[in-house]
């Protein structure tokens, strides 16, 4: 059985200084593409711990346009930013995991680590 890929939970992405390169994984609970956004997409995913802020720029968009369109869970690899008091991750790598869905519900599935998910 394949383990789910480590990240960052949402509920440490505080102590990570702005700048810092990590990954998150959660469920996609809202995309937004708005027309005044000049091509930029807006992710939020949920992990067991709270939720993650996630901004694709238009090169990465196109570049992992399946995963961000259809994923229903995925893992994001980028750099944090802080800006107004509002934490976001700027995207630089998408990976659909949508396929590790069914071992949340697995009880025999191995706990991560403390801090992480996967």
């Amino acid at each position: 059985m394949p383990r789910p890929p480590s990240a960052l939970i949402a509920a440490r992405l505080s102590e990570v200084s702005s700048g810092a390169r990590i990954t998150v994984a959660g469920l996609v609970l809202v995309r937004q593409r708005p027309g005044t956004a000049r091509g930029v997409v807006f992710v939020t995913l949920e992990d067991e711990t709270g939720v993650v802020n996630v901004v694709i720029w238009r090169k990465v968009f196109e570049r992992f346009r399946r995963a961000v369109i259809a994923g229903r869970m995925l893992r994001v690899t980028g750099r944090v930013e802080r800006q107004a008091g509002v934490t976001h991750v700027v995207a630089e790598e998408i990976e659909d995991i949508s396929a590790l869905l069914d071992l949340l519900a697995d009880p025999d599935s191995p706990l991560p680590p403390p801090g992480q998910t996967g």
